[in-house]
């Protein structure tokens, strides 16, 4: 790959989703990285809480409601991003991820900007998200793209509540 033009953007319901499409191993890599960032001793998928082993494994019944984003160079997933059914009245986007073997090609960006305009094509004003503190480059990805931090609405320790108006 030489350019981002070579990365596509597919857009699916979560009720299109197949656990065959590439996203499982996406999702394994955040959350087991996720983990390991927060200290927690996990060797594997059967050591994730049960909420993340059922999103990697069901993603269709985990992201239901939700639109679910993939990058994919070909036919290879290398990001993703899932954009919530609105709660509290905003969509939230989440476990934004890139491949690291990709990384600083824009893929997290592109990612970001047709989840934005899915959310304003969906009727949003804003959408939020959360972010870990020490997640400082995905912050100032947030920050460059309009996002600014706000008043938690999570309770967990070290997490940065954000939104963005559309």
């Amino acid at each position: 790959m030489t350019d981002r033009s070579e990365i596509a953007v597919v857009r699916r319901p979560g009720q299109d989703l197949s656990s065959e499409d590439g996203l499982a191993a996406l999702l394994t890599a955040y959350h087991l990285r996720t983990e390991t960032e927060k200290g927690e001793a996990v060797t594997g998928v059967d050591a994730l809480p049960d909420r993340y082993r059922a999103e990697i494994s069901d993603p269709r019944t985990a992201f239901a409601e939700d639109v679910v984003l993939t990058a994919l160079d070909g036919d290879a997933a290398v990001g993703c991003l899932v954009l919530t059914a609105p709660a509290d009245g905003l969509p939230e986007i989440k476990r934004l991820w890139t491949d690291p073997a990709y990384r600083g090609r824009g893929i997290a960006s592109e990612l970001l900007r047709v989840a934005l305009a899915s959310a304003a094509d969906g009727g949003a004003d804003a959408v939020r998200l959360s972010v870990w503190a020490w997640r400082t480059g995905a912050i100032s990805l947030y920050e460059r793209l309009g996002f600014a931090v706000t008043e938690s609405w999570d309770e967990r320790e070290r997490l940065v509540c954000m939104q963005r108006t559309l």
